[in-house]
Formats: structure tokens, sequence, C-alpha cells
């Protein structure tokens, strides 16, 4: 199962880039629009559309990398999941930042990617007619029960509908994106996706109250938040890849599940490096009963894990 690693891969990058977000979104420097930082989060995605070039290099072609050779006409159901795919993934993301902004990224992660991954399970049986194994689904339900029990404490009022609204149409967006690879290729659906993005992006800016807020925030933005967002993003990219790699080889509610690992890894981050990230992009320092909690919450997750894929 060579698409769970690329899935681990993409969760870990997942985790290094919330913690960023969780860094952009808070320092009033830097990007406060979660719409704004949204807006240049689809737009720099978009752009992801140069790693076709790489399909050229001798061997990559064989080991999955996409080409455009494999690049075809585009149907209009093909056009018009590209850009639902877009619409999702923005909407997920103005949802994702106000909510890091509001409150911690080890309280508002985890309960999106539990979200995630049950709206994923349920959408995957009713849209795509997925079905899985008894061990895959305890190992689902274990994995997402885990995920949300990971959470430090329930978000305040203000923040449990970003936080639901981001899970569920993250979990459209891959439901959406996995059914663009079945109705074409993979190679086909993520070229004509990333068209998407970039359009659904630029789109925004007809709209003039849009355009005088992106206007207003890129102006006051300096060079130093550009490298930051730049970096955020390409690591993003990788990711994104990864997972939807990892969704076109696999199941998509398997790797919606194992958004567990994302949570596990910021919370490695978190505590090997609290000294060297800035405090915007840290929670608050955890309590001993807190940490004991974390470690037997961990525990479901490695268990669902393990039943996952025996």
């Amino acid at each position: 199962m060579s698409w769970i690693l690329l899935a681990t891969a993409g969760q870990f990058l997942n985790a290094v880039v919330a913690i960023l977000d969780k860094y952009i979104v808070s320092d009033e420097r830097l990007l406060p629009r979660p719409f704004v930082y949204a807006f240049y989060s689809c737009l720099v995605t978009g752009f992801w559309i140069v790693i076709f070039f790489l399909g050229w290099i001798p061997g990559l072609a064989d080991l999955g990398m996409p080409t455009l050779e494999n690049v075809q006409s585009p149907s209009i159901q093909v056009v018009g999941m590209s850009f639902l795919a877009a619409y999702t993934f923005f909407m997920a993301l103005v949802s994702m930042y106000d909510a890091l902004r509001r409150s911690d990224t080890s309280t508002v992660m985890p309960i999106i990617g539990a979200v995630a991954a049950l709206s994923t399970f349920g959408m995957s049986y009713l849209f795509l007619g997925t079905s899985l194994s008894q061990n895959f689904i305890w190992g689902v339900l274990l994995l997402t029960i885990g995920t949300a029990l990971t959470a430090q404490n329930l978000p305040k009022r203000d923040v449990v509908l970003h936080v639901l609204h981001a899970g569920i149409f993250f979990a459209l967006h891959y439901i959406t994106m996995k059914g663009l690879f079945e109705e074409t290729s993979f190679d086909d659906g993520f070229f004509w996706s990333r068209v998407g993005f970039v359009l659904f992006a630029l789109s925004l800016l007809l709209v003039p109250v849009y355009l005088e807020k992106i206007k207003e925030h890129t102006v006051t933005a300096t060079p130093r938040t550009g490298v930051i967002v730049l970096l955020t993003k390409i690591l993003a990219g990788v990711a994104a890849f990864l997972l939807l790699k990892a969704t076109d080889w696999g199941d998509v509610a398997v790797v919606q599940a194992l958004e567990a690992l994302r949570f596990i890894f910021i919370l490695m981050i978190s505590f090997l490096f609290a000294k060297l990230l800035p405090e915007a992009a840290t929670d608050r320092e955890l309590r001993p009963r807190e940490i004991v909690q974390r470690i037997l919450y961990i525990a479901v997750i490695s268990i669902g894990f393990f039943i996952l894929f025996t």
C-alpha cells in the first residue's frame, strides 16, 4: 500500500503547514484576514500546475509524476467538478483560518479532521458507492474518535460553526477530487482542477468588495510576509499532491481518516521545537494531566491505525 506512505508524508507536511498557518493568521503584522489568506492559498495552489513539467524528466513518469501528454480537452463535467473542487477548498480554508485565529491549533485541527473523516466516509458511501471491510470500518471509526478526543477542549461557540463548516467542506473537496479522478484520469483531473483554482481565485477580484479587501491587505504586507506565505503554500502544495495521489490510488475515506496522523505530528513538532517556534504558532503550555490524556488519545489513534491495515 504505497498510497499509505504518500498519505503519511502528506499529513506530516500538513502538520508543519498548520503550525505556520496558525502563525500567519494570528500575527496582525502578517495576513490577519482569513479571506485574503485563503485567496492567496488558492492562487498559489493553482500554480502547482508546473509539476507537470517534471514529468519530462526520464523515470519520473513511471513513478506516478503527472505528464502533459495525459491531459485532454475537458468535458463539461470535468470543468464543473474542477470549479466545485476550488470552491469547496476555498470555503474550507476561510473557515479553518478563522477558527485558527480564534483558537489553538490543537483544539481546532483535531475536530476539523474528525468532522472531515466522518463526512468523507459517509459521502464516499453515498456518492461513490465505496464499500469497506469490517476492519477498515472499525479502523476509520477509532481514528476518528481518537482524533476528536485529542482536542484540548471544546471550542467556543463562535468557533464551533467555523470548525464544522471547514470539516464538511474539506470532505466535499476530497470527494469531488476523487470523483474527478474517476471521471477522467489523475493527470487530467489534477491539471484542470489547478486551472480551476486559479480561475476561481481570479474571479473573486471581479467583486469590488473582495477586490478592495485583497488590495488593502496586500499593500500593507511586508516582503517577509510574502516569503513566509510562499514557503507555507509550497509545503501545502506538496502535501496536497501527495494526498491527492493517495486519494487516487487508495480509498478517499481512509486517506481522510489519516488526519489523525497530522495531529500526532503537530504535537511532536510543538513539543520538540517549542522554544524555536514563534509564540503565535504554538498553543498554551499543557499541564501534566493534559499530557497524560493526550497520550491515551494517541493510543486510541494508534490502535485504529493498526486495525485499519490488518
